[in-house]
């Protein structure tokens, strides 16, 4: 979370682009990556992010702070432009596209790190759609089983649940 998140959005909230702009530069690139891991293409997840944001901006005052974070509005908006995108494009979503290198944390073993990831990448294709969100809200983007839960408008016990049976299906798969 943003420190000052709340002044931040309040401020935003009142017209100050200023203050919208701090927000976007903390939030861009969590959102940017989980929009990319949907839609595997830099130039349409670019176009999406910035979708994302004008919304944001252009609906600030319709935000209201309900124990969750920021960054769960964000998402929902997010999800909701991917939605959007195939629904208009009617494409399927190829995680072997992806490009390793931006889950790579720089200082790594490179190669050893784009193996796993392309196996990782691989097993995630057999998840279900939403197996896959969890998983990778949850463990790539780091968000709370509360604030995914909000995302998708389940319980975090249904959130629980989905993420335990994604990691057991993926434990399987990648036994093979």
């Amino acid at each position: 979370m943003l420190e000052g998140e709340k002044n931040l959005i309040n401020r935003a909230k009142s017209g100050e682009a200023k203050a919208f702009g701090l927000l976007y530069d903390h939030y861009i690139p969590q959102i940017y990556r989980f929009i990319y891991l949907k839609v595997t293409n830099r130039e349409e997840a670019e176009d999406l992010t910035h979708q994302v944001f004008m919304k944001a901006w252009q609906n600030i005052n319709n935000y209201e702070e309900r124990g969750f974070q920021f960054s769960s509005w964000l998402y929902q908006i997010s999800r909701n432009q991917v939605i959007d995108f195939y629904r208009q494009k009617k494409q399927y979503l190829d995680l072997e596209a992806v490009d390793p290198e931006l889950l790579v944390d720089q200082s790594k073993d490179r190669a050893h790190e784009k193996l796993e990831i392309s196996k990782i990448q691989k097993s995630l294709n057999e998840l279900t759609d939403e197996q896959k969100e969890v998983i990778i809200m949850h463990f790539i983007n780091d968000i709370s089983i509360k604030d995914i839960a909000k995302t998708l408008k389940k319980t975090e016990g249904a959130i629980r649940l989905l993420q335990h049976r994604a990691i057991d299906r993926l434990k399987k798969i990648m036994k093979k």
